[in-house]
């Protein structure tokens, strides 16, 4: 009797010890999956696969969508672009419409000419790399000089890079390398959003910071970049003077910059910025400020695990807007027009998909208060599962969108009625 007492007191430690075990285990790999480096930031994961929900055609055109504030508002349409980033457009009304294999496209009278433009780079397109953005230049009716940003093939891989040509017709003429960004990456291609502010300065970004690199101002990722008309370094660039820095950097501490867009109330210029598994951001951008990547941030790693333990620190920047889960948040406008009056001084923003889903694609309006804060948001184009890569207000107070897919579309929005 004593022996059997014995081994059932044996077995029942045991039992407990394996019980333990398994309940302490798990923890103790979730500390190691959010296992902190400098700053609190969790060591980056490979992307894993992308679950998709089944694909969906374009409604015919046009269609007529219900908003929250504005009423019905008619969606017309135009097909036959491949991959379409950005759009810019000439003060005749035409617009210029970049896609992303490499060819730059004109529409006329809402008629997309077969032929592209000639004249433009040789881009990489492996991933999500190619032609980008387009800015014209502030007084484009004198010079007629279009900057273009691209991924750059190089030994190796690809780097970012910007050029500018004038337009002359159906070609781009006189075209020059103006930037080439430092070092050869592989992988997926970064952003390169850009734009003119009213300082009459040229912003463009160089994204794909998945480390600590974007504190670092020896090199261009991960920053913001400000240059004259023709390519050189303003005087005033706040780190011109430093030792070890890169005199094109604006602001640093940045990730993944699709998109920015001039404030029409206080000429800020206001980016856009993807985060991992959330964390994308809106931001305001201010000479020589850090913006935290990746040691502050709202986001998740691939893995789940947290970018950083902290949302916000003293010296670092904090986002004006911020999404979780990630819309993959791209072009970037503020609606200033008279057609819409409801949407007056309202933010428009793309996404390329939410949660990590493909095929979840959405445009979002965001209303302020006096004070320029957040309110609400609406959703638009959520049932289409169409890739939303830029929005932009046209001459004629009407909104363009784009959609990134093979079979890409401009979508122009008016009122209904």
């Amino acid at each position: 009797m004593k022996t059997i007492w014995t081994l059932t007191r044996f077995l029942a430690v045991v039992y407990v010890t394996v019980v333990l075990a398994g309940a302490i285990a798990p923890v103790a790999t979730q500390g190691q999956n959010r296992g902190q480096t400098r700053g609190g930031q969790a060591p980056a994961a490979a992307n894993p696969p992308t679950p998709a929900m089944p694909p969906k055609p374009l409604p015919a055109s046009p269609v007529i969508i219900d908003t929250a504030e504005q009423g019905r508002v008619r969606v017309t349409i135009m097909k036959g672009l491949s991959h379409p980033w950005s759009l810019a457009f000439l003060p005749n009304g035409d617009m210029l419409i970049t896609e992303r294999p490499g060819r730059l496209r004109i529409v006329r009278n809402g008629v997309l000419d077969p032929q592209p433009i000639t004249g433009t780079p040789t881009v990489y397109t492996e991933g999500l790399g190619g032609l980008m953005d387009i800015a014209l230049h502030p007084r484009f009716a004198e010079t007629r000089w279009v900057y273009l940003s691209y991924t750059k093939p190089a030994p190796g891989g690809r780097t970012s890079a910007l050029i500018r040509g004038r337009l002359d017709g159906m070609r781009l003429v006189d075209v020059k390398e103006l930037f080439v960004a430092d070092g050869v990456a592989t992988g997926p291609a970064p952003g390169n959003g850009m734009t003119f502010g009213r300082d009459g300065y040229l912003y463009m970004a160089i994204g794909g910071a998945n480390d600590e690199v974007a504190q670092n101002l020896g090199s261009h990722t991960g920053k913001i970049l400000r240059f004259t008309e023709d390519g050189t370094v303003p005087p005033s660039n706040p780190f011109v003077k430093r030792a070890g820095s890169k005199p094109e950097i604006f602001s640093y501490g940045h990730r993944n910059m699709l998109g920015m867009t001039v404030h029409p109330v206080t000429g800020e210029i206001w980016e856009t910025e993807n985060g991992p598994l959330g964390g994308d951001e809106v931001n305001i951008l201010k000479i020589g400020a850090n913006y935290g990547w990746p040691l502050v941030s709202y986001g998740r790693q691939y893995s789940g695990a947290r970018v950083s333990n902290q949302t916000s620190q003293q010296g670092f920047e904090d986002p004006v807007l911020v999404w979780t889960p990630s819309i993959a948040i791209s072009g970037i406008t503020f609606y200033t027009g008279t057609r819409f009056p409801a949407w007056r001084n309202n933010l428009f923003v793309g996404g390329l998909q939410i949660g990590r889903i493909a095929g979840t694609g959405q445009m979002h309006r965001i209303v302020f208060n006096e004070n320029w804060e957040e309110i609400r948001r609406e959703v638009f184009f959520a049932d289409w599962r169409q890739r939303i890569r830029n929005v932009r207000q046209g001459p004629d107070g009407l909104l363009y969108v784009l959609t990134d897919e093979d079979d890409g579309a401009l979508l122009k929005l008016e009122p209904a009625s």
